[in-house]
C-alpha cells in the first residue's frame, strides 16, 4: 500500500492525521481515501489500517456496503436469502481534486464508481481544531449527490436481512488493544446498550485515549450509532438502519460527525464537556 499525495493534518503545529487520497489496494477492499494514522496530541495512534480481523477497515472514512447493490465497504456483504457473499466487483471512491487544502483541513472532491459508471459524487470537508492542550476535534462532513439519471438507494446488511448490522456511512476503526474499550453515552453504557441507539454523542475510551463522536446536524443525529467493542473497536453511523435510504437523481444527502480525540481515559462528564466545546451540544 503505497500512498500518493497524502496531506498531513496538523493541530498547533503537531501532526495528528494523514489523509491518503489514492491508496494502492486490491479491488476486494473497495479502494477509497482514508485518514490513517490519526493520533492524539501526545502521539497515541487511535486508528487501524487493514487489521487482520477486517482487512477492509481503513482508518477513518466513509464506507457503504450497498449502493444500489454495489459494495463500497469491502469484503463480503450480506445478500438476502444467500447470506454473506463476495461480490464479483467492488465499488471504489476516487479522489479527483482538492478544492481547498490547508495544514488544518481540506475540501476534496470524489467520484463513487462501480461497474464502470459513476453513481455518486462526493464533497468531503475535513477540519482539525485544537480544543485543549490534550484534546482536539476532527470535523468530518460528507455530501453525496446522485449523478445518475435514475433513483439510487443506500442499504445495509440489516436492511438486507441481517439484524443488528446496519453499518454504512461514516466509520472509524479504532486501535485494538489487549482489553476492549469502554463505550458510553450520556445515559447508556456498554456495547449492548449503546449499539443501534440514537444519542447526541458517544464515547469510546481505551487504555490511554478517548474518542467522543457527535452528530453535528439534525439529520446526522437521527442516524443510530453502529458500535463494536468486543469483536473489534469501531464506531460508525447507520445511514440505512431499518430501511433503505433513497437518493433521487440530482439530490444530495449530507452528514457531519465531529470526533473529539483526547489523551487519557475521560469520564462521562469530561466527554460531555469536550463535546460542548467542539460542537456546542
Amino acid at each position: 500500500m503505497t500512498p500518493h499525495d497524502a496531506p498531513v493534518l496538523r493541530v498547533a503545529g503537531r501532526p495528528v492525521g494523514r489523509y491518503v487520497t489514492r491508496p494502492e489496494l486490491p479491488d476486494r477492499l473497495a479502494p477509497r481515501p482514508y485518514l490513517h494514522p490519526v493520533t492524539t496530541l501526545a502521539g497515541t495512534a487511535v486508528t487501524e489500517l487493514s487489521p487482520a480481523d477486517h482487512a477492509h477497515h481503513l482508518g477513518v472514512g466513509v464506507a457503504v456496503p450497498d449502493v444500489e447493490g454495489h459494495n463500497f465497504w469491502g469484503g463480503r456483504t450480506f445478500v438476502r436469502d444467500h447470506g454473506p457473499t463476495e461480490p464479483a466487483h467492488h465499488g471504489s471512491q476516487r479522489h479527483t481534486a482538492f478544492q481547498l487544502r490547508d495544514p488544518d483541513g481540506f475540501v476534496a472532491e470524489l467520484r463513487w464508481v462501480a461497474a464502470g459508471a459513476e453513481l455518486l459524487r462526493e464533497r468531503r470537508t475535513v477540519a482539525a481544531t485544537e480544543l485543549t492542550d490534550t484534546a482536539w476535534a476532527l470535523d468530518f462532513t460528507f455530501s453525496l449527490t446522485n449523478v445518475t439519471s435514475g433513483p439510487l438507494s443506500i442499504g445495509s446488511p440489516a436492511t438486507n436481512g441481517r439484524p443488528g448490522a446496519a453499518y454504512g456511512g461514516f466509520f472509524w476503526r479504532a486501535r485494538k488493544e489487549e482489553s476492549a474499550p469502554d463505550v458510553f453515552t450520556a445515559d447508556r453504557e456498554g456495547e449492548a446498550e449503546v449499539h443501534g441507539t440514537r444519542a447526541d454523542w458517544l464515547a469510546l475510551a481505551g487504555a490511554g485515549w478517548t474518542l467522543v463522536f457527535a452528530g453535528a446536524t439534525e439529520d446526522t443525529r437521527r442516524d443510530p450509532w453502529f458500535v463494536r467493542t468486543a469483536e473489534y473497536p469501531g464506531v460508525g453511523s447507520s445511514l440505512a438502519h431499518t430501511q433503505r435510504l433513497p437518493v433521487p437523481p440530482g439530490e444530495t444527502l449530507v452528514r457531519r460527525v465531529v470526533t473529539v480525540v483526547a489523551d487519557g481515559r475521560r469520564d462521562r462528564g469530561e466527554a460531555a464537556a469536550l463535546v460542548r466545546k467542539a460542537v456546542g451540544q
